[in-house]
C-alpha cells in the first residue's frame, strides 16, 4: 500500500504563508531602497531582472515575476506542488513590494551602507523563505535541473551562473558596482545560513575509545546527551569495538572534548558540522 502524505495543519499553512511573506517584503526593500539604486545587484535571477530593468523601461517588479515564473513552472514537476505554490506566492509579493517602492528614496546614498545593510536584509528575506518551504530566486531550481542531467553540484552551477552575471553587470553598471555585488551576494549568503540553519549551530561527533561504555554514560550524565553506540571492526587491529555517536550543540563541544579526553586522553575524537536537527529527543538535560 503506498504511503499517504501528511497534510500541512491550518496553523503551519498560516505561519508559512506569515514568514513568507515577510521574507519577500525585505527582499523587495533591500533591492529597491538599497540595492538598485545605487546600481548594486543581487546574483541569479534577480540580477538579472535589475539589469533588464535598467537597461530598458518596464520596472524591476515585472521583470522579477516575468523572468522567475517560466522556471518555475519547468521544475514544477522536479520541486513539488506545495514548494512551487509557496514559491510562486512569495515572487509575486516581491514583484508587487518592488513596484510599491519604486519610487521612495533610497535610504542611503552611500554605496558601502547600501552594500552592508543591503545584503544583511536581503540574506534575512531569502533566509525566511526557504526556511519556511519556499525560494524567491528560479536560478535554484534551474540549477537542480541542470544537475540532474549534467550530474553537476547545484552549489557549482549557482556560482557559475553568478560568476557570468557579475561579469556582465560589469559591462551593463560599472566594475566597481560588480566588485560591491559580490560582496553583496557574499554577505547575503551568509545571513541566509544563519537564519535558515540558527546562531546555535549542531555538531555531530563521532568517538572511538577502548573506554566507550564509560565516556558514552558521562556525556549522558555530564553532558545531559543521549548517545548512539554502533558496532564497529578496527581496519589494522582487527579488534571489536563500539563506535560512540552524538550530537551536541556549538557551545557544549569543549565540555564534550573535556569529559572524553579526561577518561581516555588518546580517544579519536571526529567532528562534522550539521546543518539542523529534528527530533529524536533532541532535548537535553543540565550540564555539570
Amino acid at each position: 500500500m503506498a504511503k499517504t502524505h501528511k497534510k500541512l495543519s491550518s496553523l503551519e499553512i498560516f505561519k508559512r504563508f506569515i514568514f513568507i511573506t515577510i521574507g519577500s517584503v525585505l527582499m523587495g526593500v533591500a533591492l529597491e531602497l538599497f540595492l538598485v539604486p545605487n546600481s548594486v545587484i543581487d546574483g541569479g535571477i534577480a540580477g538579472v531582472s535589475i539589469m533588464l530593468a535598467h537597461l530598458t523601461p518596464l520596472p524591476l517588479g515585472l521583470y522579477l515575476f516575468i523572468v522567475n515564473v517560466p522556471f518555475l513552472i519547468l521544475g514544477y514537476k522536479q520541486i513539488g506542488k506545495t514548494f512551487a505554490i509557496s514559491t510562486l506566492y512569495g515572487i509575486i509579493v516581491m514583484s508587487v513590494t518592488t513596484s510599491l517602492l519604486h519610487h521612495v528614496h533610497a535610504f542611503t546614498d552611500e554605496k558601502l551602507l547600501a552594500v552592508l545593510f543591503g545584503g544583511l536584509i536581503l540574506g534575512a528575506g531569502v533566509g525566511l523563505a526557504i526556511r519556511f518551504g519556499g525560494s524567491l530566486d528560479g536560478v535554484e531550481i534551474v540549477s537542480i535541473l541542470i544537475s540532474k542531467k549534467f550530474r553537476m553540484p547545484v552549489g557549482q552551477i549557482i556560482m557559475i551562473f553568478n560568476i557570468v552575471i557579475f561579469i556582465i553587470a560589469g559591462f551593463v553598471f560599472e566594475w566597481d558596482s560588480a566588485m560591491y555585488s559580490m560582496f553583496t551576494y557574499y554577505i547575503a549568503i551568509k545571513v541566509i545560513d544563519i537564519v535558515v540553519e540558527g546562531l546555535d549551530e549542531s555538531k555531530s561527533v563521532t568517538i572511538i575509545s577502548s573506554e566507550y561504555e564509560e565516556i558514552s554514560e558521562a556525556i549522558i550524565d555530564r553532558l545531559g546527551r543521549t548517545t548512539t553506540l554502533m558496532q564497529a571492526r578496527g581496519g589494522y587491529s582487527k579488534e571489536e569495538t563500539q563506535v560512540i555517536y552524538c550530537v551536541v550543540s556549538r557551545l557544549e563541544l569543549a565540555k564534550l572534548k573535556s569529559i572524553v579526553q579526561s577518561i581516555d586522553e588518546k580517544a579519536f575524537i571526529a567532528i562534522e558540522h550539521v546543518s539542523d536537527v529534528m527530533g529524536g529527543g533532541f532535548s537535553k538535560g543540565s550540564i555539570h
